[in-house]
């Protein structure tokens, strides 16, 4: 388990579908947006996606993503 996956599960299984309402192809596309992130940040941190820790996915680092 990666340090942020905890926090992303229960984003995607928990409050994307039960609490509002999402539906299966919303959440997908949500999961599919957090798997690229991910990997474009353990690329441009340096480092393997499961030692990502929350407090590295700073602001300049989601807007380079955004920007890409």
């Amino acid at each position: 388990m990666t340090a942020i996956e905890p926090y992303l599960s229960a984003f995607l299984l928990e409050h994307l579908p039960k609490e509002r309402q999402a539906s299966y192809h919303t959440c997908e596309a949500y999961a599919d947006s957090f798997r690229l992130l991910v990997s474009f940040a353990a690329r441009r941190l340096s480092t393997k996606p499961y030692r990502l820790e929350v407090e590295q996915l700073e602001v300049s680092l989601i807007v380079a993503f955004l920007e890409r």
